[in-house]
């Protein structure tokens, strides 16, 4: 049984602080719904998009949101395909069961989309348990990491996390300016963080 809300205190936590930095006007991409707790708390005042995957929970959401754009979808292919490129997000709200690195190439490489100068990217990642399991090698995600850490990517994840989303931003033509991270969860497996991208100059 998946830990839904072990670290939900965490997760709104660092929400809020990007949230008091992020302008009332600008959208929230929150790109995996769920039970819609995290809105709740941090976003019930805002404007967005909500993705999530599950038809049952993506009604949920859409009958607690009734002001956003719900949509019932794979995140990554969406994202990657365009969805909601009309609007610039101020706020991205990552919060998969898994790998997050999809969702973050979908929308800052793969899709053509409008931002605003700065926006705020708040993140849940759960690869880290697999590292811990040895298999980062089988990882495709982290694939160029493992070649230039080795396969025991455990003890520095958040250090690779940021080098990752650092390279990702750069190609997207963004700046990393702020970086906050812990680990967190069941025997620290998993890893939050909060990055601010600041456009760069072209």
């Amino acid at each position: 049984m998946k830990k839904d809300n072990s670290t939900i205190r965490l997760k709104v936590a660092l929400r809020q602080r990007a949230l008091k930095v992020t302008s009332a006007e600008l959208p929230v991409l929150e790109t995996h719904g769920g039970a819609g707790r995290i809105y709740e708390r941090c976003y019930d005042t805002r404007v967005g998009v909500v993705l999530e995957k599950k038809p049952e929970k993506a009604e949920h959401l859409a009958k607690q949101r009734p002001t956003w754009r719900v949509y019932q979808c794979d995140s990554a292919k969406a994202l990657a395909c365009g969805l909601a490129n009309d609007l610039a997000f101020g706020l991205v709200d990552i919060d998969p069961y898994g790998s997050p690195w999809p969702i973050l190439e979908a929308l800052l490489l793969k899709s053509r989309r409008q931002w605003p100068d700065v926006v705020q990217i708040v993140v849940n990642d759960g690869l880290r348990q697999k590292c811990k399991m040895g298999g980062s090698w089988n990882a495709g995600d982290l694939r160029e990491m493992v070649e230039q850490y080795g396969n025991n990517l455990y003890p520095i994840y958040l250090e690779v996390a940021r080098e990752k989303l650092e390279k990702i931003a750069g190609q997207a033509g963004f700046k990393l300016t702020g970086w906050v991270g812990y680990y967190c969860g069941h025997a620290g497996d998993m890893t939050h963080y909060w990055a601010t991208l600041q456009k760069v100059n072209q």
